[in-house]
């Protein structure tokens, strides 16, 4: 039976092992590797987001990384499209495509296409209501005029319905509304498969993302956010800026108070994991390797090669 390539996805919670599985794939197969993370596409920010090292990257092909300046913004509809390229660039050098990360929005634009207005999210809006609380909607309004002037310009400053919705979409789709809007049509979805990481003990994730903070803070996490707050041009507002472990340490540093960062940051971590774990399960298509397993690279391994054979016969 002969083993017919195709591009694969393997999904998971932060910390559950994704990138050693992918690397533990590339021994046996001609892998190169396509990252599904929304932070990992920022150059300089490589502590607060497990980026692989050099020598991992040296060791096989990885992409979409290190793409962006963090004052840069990008979109799912971007990565989906950036994505299926890529995939066919790299199945025509006769290699396998395996897209790996935790960005469940990234997955979500591949898998089902995208229509280019982002749904409500509760959470930010709740947010955003306490950012203009403490400042105020007309403030709201001159901080849409600098990411989405076209927008701002046809709404009044104290318009809060329609300001929320059009910085609500600016961060959740990393363009601006009037740019969207400019673009309605959907674009079309793929059928890849998706292996999902997935712990079957939530403690034992919890465990792994505080030693893994405590890690990143020892690395120092927080020089790393230091030296990106001395550039001058780069506000906690920024998409790059709001990825989980860099917002609480600005947060921090704002607060000249570092002591609550290890506390805040591994809360976040979770939360984000658990937002991870319930878009997984929300997931008819996914096959479920148990990431907590010792042998889980070998099961990981045995997955994608009955993918692979089965595509092959069929």
């Amino acid at each position: 039976m002969t083993l017919q390539l195709r591009p694969l996805c393997i999904a998971g919670p932060t910390g559950c092992g994704k990138t050693a599985g992918a690397l533990a794939l590339a021994e046996v197969l001609p892998i190169e590797i396509i990252s599904v993370d929304s932070a990992l596409v920022y150059r300089g920010m490589d502590i607060g987001t497990a980026k692989p090292s050099a020598a991992e990257m040296a060791a096989v092909p990885h992409h979409l990384i290190d793409i962006l300046d963090p004052l840069d913004s990008y979109s799912a509809a971007q990565f989906a499209k950036d994505a299926q390229a890529l995939a066919a660039e790299i199945l025509a050098r006769g290699r396998l495509p395996l897209l790996v990360g935790g960005t469940m929005l990234y997955f979500k634009a591949l898998f089902d296409g995208l229509s280019p207005l982002p749904q409500g999210d509760e959470a930010l809006r709740a947010e955003l209501d306490a950012e203009a609380e403490r400042i105020g909607w007309p403030a709201m309004h001159a901080r849409l005029a600098e990411v989405d002037p076209i927008t701002a310009a046809r709404l009044a400053p104290g318009d809060s319905q329609r300001i929320q919705r059009a910085l609500e979409v600016w961060r959740l789709a990393g363009r601006p509304l009037s740019a969207l809007h400019a673009e309605q049509e959907k674009s079309p979805g793929v059928d890849w498969p998706l292996l999902s990481l997935e712990p079957q003990d939530r403690a034992w994730l919890h465990q792994r993302l505080a030693q893994r903070f405590h890690q990143m803070l020892d690395a120092g996490l927080v020089a790393e956010v230091e030296r990106l707050r001395a550039r001058g041009d780069l506000s906690p507002d920024l998409p790059s800026m709001r990825c989980v472990g860099y917002r609480q340490a600005w947060e921090c540093l704002d607060e000249g108070n570092l002591r609550p960062l290890a506390e805040r940051g591994i809360a976040a971590t979770r939360q984000l994991a658990k937002r991870q774990i319930t878009w997984l399960r929300s997931m008819p298509r996914r096959q479920v390797i148990d990431c907590q397993s010792p042998e889980a690279s070998l099961h990981l391994l045995a997955a994608v090669h009955r993918l692979l054979h089965h595509h092959g016969a069929a």
